[in-house]
């Protein structure tokens, strides 16, 4: 065999091992323990890294302290790399009750989100072959007591009432939190209290505005201020898998402000676009004859010649919406809920009812330190 033959068998000996389009990372970390398993994720999906799930390369190494680790076979493109620090050496990085990672993090870009972090904020670009270095350090998504975030917000909801013309909104100040267990987003709040991974069982509350004031139409007047309350009880939720993400509450009225329940059952699935996460709802709600009939029902005292008295019961509406978070910058951030609910048969045929669907929302503008 001449030289130029067997060379030629190296080279394609070689090119066996690496596949085409691959590059190679030097990964320079700061902040790494000794002695304990380190897991390299490459993403190259913004809808995967938003979850830090499904990455399309991972390689775990053993940890020898702040130093150099190399990873090879590294897809060419724009990625997003992360590396966590397996610190019960179970080969995935675990997340607190609400899903955010417990477990020390470095992402490229040495990005420090303080949410669900964005694919473009952490985007590197490889080219083929490349052997691209980086410059990493650990953090604690949650830091060491939780995130707190404060700014301005709107609660709201449309007025599907007879000859209504304003809308029922509410400013409100948008206090938020995530912790271990606890998740405080403006007017919802979710505590966990059993489970972990995929299938979690929370104390669920979330504040409920009044329906209406009378002086909203002339087919009010007389029925009284509608109160606003705290609903709570208990919640699942389940993720299913492939981003999408099921809640389940049942609730009743805690300061028995109106009295009642209503339960309800949400599909949600995120998207990543740019610094936007983006959540698609559908949910079926049931509500209560007591609440129905407070928002919708006319008693027999509040009856006139125009508006006879009229029981509701309990009803089931559907509704579409769709949650935004929106982040600005690692420490600012915009969050939208909005959505439309089809309201049940028998609140449309209310006397004091026009529309068959009402609007909801929220939106909110908070600093996190």
């Amino acid at each position: 065999m001449n030289i130029r033959y067997a060379a030629i068998l190296v080279f394609l000996g070689l090119s066996s091992l690496t596949p085409a389009g691959a590059a190679e990372l030097v990964v320079n970390l700061r902040g790494a323990p000794a002695d304990v398993p380190l897991v390299f994720q490459v993403f190259d999906s913004p809808a995967t890294f938003g979850d830090l799930r499904d990455p399309a390369l991972e390689v775990t190494l053993p940890s020898t302290g702040d130093g150099e680790y190399r990873i090879g076979n590294v897809p060419s493109g724009a990625i997003a790399v992360g590396v966590f620090i397996d610190e019960n050496a179970n080969g995935i990085l675990d997340k607190s009750f609400i899903g955010i990672p417990r477990e020390p993090v470095a992402l490229s870009n040495n990005y420090r989100p303080k949410g669900p972090p964005a694919f473009d904020r952490a985007r590197i670009d490889v080219a083929d072959g490349e052997i691209k270095s980086l410059d990493l350090e650990f953090f604690l998504v949650l830091g060491e007591r939780g995130r707190w975030g404060v700014g301005v917000g709107m609660i709201g909801r449309g007025n599907p009432y007879i000859g209504a013309q304003n809308e029922v909104t509410q400013a409100i100040p948008a206090i938020t939190f995530t912790g271990e267990r606890l998740q405080w987003l403006g007017p919802t709040l979710r505590y966990g209290i059993a489970g972990s991974g995929n299938l979690r069982l929370a104390i669920a509350a979330d504040y409920r505005i009044g329906a209406y004031e009378e002086d909203d139409a002339t087919v009010l007047v007389g029925m009284g201020d509608r109160e606003n309350t705290l609903l709570a009880g208990l919640g699942v939720q389940w993720v299913i898998g492939g981003g999408f993400e099921l809640d389940a509450a049942y609730q009743f009225d805690a300061l028995d402000q109106i009295g009642g329940s209503q339960a309800r059952a949400q599909l949600s699935r995120s998207f990543q676009a740019g610094f936007v996460r983006i959540s698609p709802q559908v949910s079926v709600n049931w509500v209560g004859s007591d609440l129905s009939n407070h928002d919708f029902g006319v008693a027999p005292g509040q009856a006139t010649p125009t508006r006879p008295a009229y029981s509701v019961g309990s009803t089931t509406n559907y509704e579409v919406g769709v949650f935004s978070f929106i982040e600005l910058t690692e420490d600012w951030r915009i969050l939208i809920n909005l959505s439309l609910e089809r309201l049940d048969d028998k609140i449309a045929d209310s006397p004091i009812v026009g529309d068959d669907s009402v609007v909801k929302g929220f939106a909110a503008i908070t600093y996190v330190f």
